[in-house]
């Protein structure tokens, strides 16, 4: 049976490529060809290829990027708002300080 690949492998041969993938014979060239299943690419069907939401990788490339991003954000603002709460509860110490001072009455010696 004659398929646009070529001719299915026989033999030895049918063990040629990995992970279920469907091996030909392109006799032109005498070489051997697979057709991987949907998960699996490369030459011998031998790297697996992880699964992706969106249609290109160029798509989810860019979703990665701004969720880096805006969890960057998010850690800046959050230590901008640490330090101004810690600035301000150190203001209100020292005038409450400042004040104390200014109402206690020194001991005689």
């Amino acid at each position: 049976m004659m398929a646009d690949h070529g001719d299915l492998c026989d033999g030895q041969d049918a063990t040629f490529c990995m992970n279920g993938g469907t091996c030909y014979r392109i006799t032109s060239m005498n070489a051997l060809s697979c057709v991987c299943n949907e998960n699996y690419k490369g030459s011998r069907c031998e790297q697996y290829q992880l699964s992706s939401i969106s249609a290109n990788a160029g798509e989810a490339g860019l979703i990665a990027a701004m969720v880096i991003v805006a969890l960057l954000i998010v850690v800046m603002v959050t230590v901008v708002i640490y330090y101004i709460c810690k600035m301000r509860k150190a203001k209100q110490q020292s005038q409450q300080n400042n004040q104390q001072q200014y109402w206690r009455v020194k001991p005689r010696v």
